[in-house]
């Protein structure tokens, strides 16, 4: 039982890895045919600096949900464990 659970975890945490990197390389996508737009059409004003701010702000969010808060899930389910150890 435990090792379907621990398993059905790293699933979810592999999939959310997954979905970010599918979104970073989107972004980078879109941000190099929005430049080439840009030059290609004016290089006098840098209009494709403003949407790749905001979205990059997005996937800066993206990434700290993903990797950098992580450790808040694992520390309550070690804190889980160690109550359910206690009561067996």
């Amino acid at each position: 039982m435990q090792n379907q659970e621990a398993y059905q975890r790293a699933k979810k945490r592999v999939e959310e890895k997954v979905r970010f990197y599918r979104h970073l390389t989107i972004y980078i996508a879109v941000s190099v045919l929005l430049m080439l737009i840009n030059f290609s059409t004016s290089t006098e004003y840098l209009w494709f600096i403003w949407p790749l701010m905001g979205w990059g702000f997005a996937v800066l969010l993206h990434a700290l949900r993903v990797f950098g808060f992580a450790g808040e899930s694992t520390i309550t389910e070690q804190m889980i464990e160690k109550e359910m150890e206690k009561g067996a």
